[in-house]
């Protein structure tokens, strides 16, 4: 209901205030046109408020929407003198919404999947047990492959049927090597998303389909923290300012990782890039400039800030005199890069989440560095393992965070993807973080700090976040240091040095071993 709500509700808003210019001379009919705007205003709130998305993405709907009301009702009210002229633009309008206008207020919010019959059979083998609840993209709810030597235009009967249109989902440079060239996305009519299950079935039943999934929406959910955490004694032989609300610098022995550093006179064979898929990167910010690699003008930016904090946790250019640091402290070792998968609202989907991931691959970055998730059918995840192994297989590395739900990260995704190391988030007591998942049946998982942590903000700003975000770039750090020693190294070495390096939590089997760089930097240089 909410999604009819919000569209119609804003339109007879915006009739009532196009109404009230045109009779604005007339006492009674201006009163009945305020009254149609105020109801519909009211109903509109009421829908923007029950509708699925954060706050600060309502915020920028309710300006949007309020400066289209402005806009457009006084565009009317300069025609209202001329009577012909008036109403042919107002019934253009209305044909226009007629039209397609009712689809792009629709698509303010994403819709779900409704529920089917495929859904409660999942649920009986137990799978995810909420999945109709997944939130889909609404310019292409479906991943499909199509059979190698086959094309789309094999079952284009099936989308005609449907009205299904659709477009090439993923393009790698290295389409030799993996089937995510064969990937289309289909876009369901709005009236036909409640037979996503039908034609999913449809799909498979002209045989050139090898497979479909759902295209899910990926959001993230930032934690900020208004407390600073509490001073530690900085003892780290550099002059970052910030250090001293780091905590989690104490608790991972990086004044041992330094000094391991400092005494084995250990040198990188070359720097390793860490690629944040994210909401972009302040490439101008003054404590990642220097540290930063631009891969597109466009990616070194980042309205949102998520992207910004990650970036600060896993390469912060260090003694600099400047905010925090990070694990390279001479700034020899890594550099970071950006790759936008989630727009300035926090909000992706699964393909442009694997675009970023193919993208990565194709820029032979060492680690690739994502912060993000969401609730997703694990018995559905084809499209993201291809992904996962390109990128393994051009040699990167791929970090990606648990999820803040206090739940199984089994349920989330990319967490949930085989060939990942999923993190997950602790606090200071050492204590698995409230809102974080737990990694006990993930393939492999690891802890960082995740609560109350300071990193940088775009234009030059420093702000504290809570979430399995902040716990990832930490790991991403490290893991590029490692790879920066030696670049041979894969994801389930990688993984071993970090359990073998490890300790343990006050809830071990809930988040993994805590990483220790100095123990973990030991094991790398030991075996050259």
């Amino acid at each position: 209901m909410i999604d009819l709500l919000y569209p119609i509700s804003y339109l007879v808003s915006l009739s009532g205030l196009i109404g009230w210019f045109y009779v604005q001379d007339n006492k009674r009919r201006s009163r009945m046109m305020s009254k149609l705007f105020l109801g519909g205003f009211f109903a509109y709130l009421v829908s923007l408020g029950m509708a699925q998305g954060e706050l600060p993405y309502k915020l920028f709907v309710l300006f949007r929407d309020l400066v289209v009301l402005g806009l457009v009702s006084q565009f009317f009210s300069f025609f209202r003198k001329y009577k012909v002229v008036f109403f042919g633009l107002l019934f253009a309008m209305y044909g226009l919404v007629g039209s397609k206008g009712m689809d792009v207020l629709q698509m303010t919010f994403p819709q779900k999947a409704k529920p089917s019959k495929s859904n409660e059979a999942e649920k009986a083998m137990g799978a995810t047990d909420d999945n109709n609840s997944i939130d889909l993209d609404v310019d292409g709810e479906l991943l499909v492959e199509i059979y190698e030597g086959n094309t789309i235009d094999d079952i284009q009967s099936t989308l005609d049927q449907y009205g299904i249109t659709y477009k090439r989902a993923f393009h790698p440079d290295r389409a030799d090597f993996t089937d995510l060239d064969d990937y289309y996305v289909l876009n369901i009519p709005k009236d036909q998303v409640a037979n996503l299950a039908e034609i999913e079935k449809q799909l498979y039943k002209t045989i050139m389909v090898d497979w479909v999934e759902e295209n899910e929406v990926i959001k993230i959910a930032p934690i900020e923290s208004t407390e600073l955490p509490k001073p530690i004694k900085q003892k780290y032989g550099i002059n970052d300012p910030g250090l001293a609300q780091m905590w989690g610098f104490d608790a991972m022995g990086i004044d041992q990782f330094y000094k391991s550093i400092k005494e084995g006179k250990i040198k990188p064979e070359r720097k390793a890039t860490i690629a944040i898929l994210d909401t972009g990167v302040d490439a101008k910010h003054e404590d990642l400039a220097g540290n930063y690699k631009s891969i597109k003008s466009k990616y070194d930016k980042d309205t949102q800030g998520h992207g910004t904090h990650c970036a600060g946790i896993a390469g912060s250019v260090s003694n600099n005199g400047t905010g925090v640091a990070s694990f390279s402290q001479n700034n020899e070792f890594v550099q970071i890069t950006s790759i936008p998968v989630l727009n300035n609202f926090g909000m992706g989907t699964q393909k442009s989440i694997i675009d970023g991931i193919i993208e990565a691959a194709d820029n032979k970055v060492d680690v690739i560095s994502m912060s993000l998730g969401g609730r997703s059918n694990p018995t559905k995840q084809k499209a993201y393992e291809k992904a996962i192994k390109y990128a393994n297989d051009a040699g990167a590395i791929v970090i990606v965070a648990a999820g803040n739900s206090n739940d199984n990260a089994k349920k989330y995704a990319p967490a949930n993807v085989s060939g990942v190391i999923a993190v997950s988030a602790i606090d200071e007591q050492l204590k698995r973080a409230a809102f974080s998942n737990f990694v006990s049946d993930i393939e492999m998982g690891v802890a960082a700090p995740g609560v109350n942590i300071y990193s940088t903000f775009p234009k030059n700003e420093y702000k504290i976040f809570n979430g399995t975000s902040m716990a990832t770039p930490y790991v991403s750090g490290l893991v590029g240091v490692l790879k920066s020693i030696k670049p041979s190294l894969n994801t389930a070495e990688v993984y071993d040095i970090l359990q073998d390096s490890g300790v343990g939590t006050n809830s071990t089997s809930e988040t993994g071993r805590f990483i220790q760089p100095g123990e973990a930097i030991g094991r790398v240089t030991a075996g050259l």
